[in-house]
């Protein structure tokens, strides 16, 4: 990457949606009672969640484990390409598209950055215009989804550390970050002009760098 580009972070689920997409993506593959069926099985793991004693990741692979078994991985793959398709554009907001577009037109490079599986998201970006997605990955064996993650949940800390290898030791002239949570806080933490959905307008995208945070 060279010295002076500049580059877009965009968290997903609730930054670019209105809601979150693992949950519908799951729900597209397996149907309710599978779904459901997850929810009961990694009920342990949830709860932990819940209460502080599991983390995210941890919770996760045991959730997509018990809902979609040891789902074969190009059946997965197919359903990921028809949900990016077909059910993921109703969930994305207008005016973020219209923001990714604007940096696009300006010659800025475009990285999704979500804890959500690259599985659908890596499909929908392309068709965005993104240059790059930094996802969770999932694991296969033999074909088959072996129910754990290939890759660190890529939550809170974890983006800046993907966004770091990314940049391969050499870091853009500026960097925008959009968030919504506090899974995006350091990666939000990391830019010049961050925005977090809720605290307050868009920066400008004629400014000059200044590690600055909308309010």
């Amino acid at each position: 990457m060279e010295l002076d580009h500049t580059v877009a972070a965009f968290d997903f689920d609730g930054t670019i949606t209105t809601r979150d997409s693992l949950r519908d993506f799951v729900l597209y593959a397996v149907g309710r009672g599978r779904f459901a069926a997850g929810v009961v099985g990694a009920s342990p793991w949830l709860l932990g969640l819940l209460i502080g004693v599991c983390d995210r990741g941890s919770a996760k692979a045991r959730f997509l484990a018990a809902a979609m078994g040891s789902m074969g991985q190009v059946r997965l793959e197919q359903l990921a390409r028809d949900f990016a398709s077909h059910r993921l554009p109703a969930m994305v907001r207008p005016e973020m598209v219209a923001r990714v577009q604007e940096h696009k037109r300006l010659g800025h490079r475009l990285v999704l950055v979500s804890a959500s599986p690259s599985l659908y998201l890596r499909h929908w970006a392309a068709s965005a215009g993104f240059d790059a997605v930094l996802a969770t990955e999932l694991a296969f064996r033999d074909g088959r989804f072996s129910g754990a993650l290939a890759s660190p949940n890529c939550w809170g800390p974890q983006k800046v550390r993907r966004l770091q290898r990314w940049f391969d030791n050499c870091p853009p002239r500026t960097l925008y970050a959009y968030g919504d949570s506090r899974g995006d806080r350091e990666m939000l933490a990391l830019a010049d002009f961050a925005w977090l959905r809720g605290a307050g307008e868009m920066p400008r995208l004629d400014s000059w760098p200044g590690k600055t945070t909308a309010s």
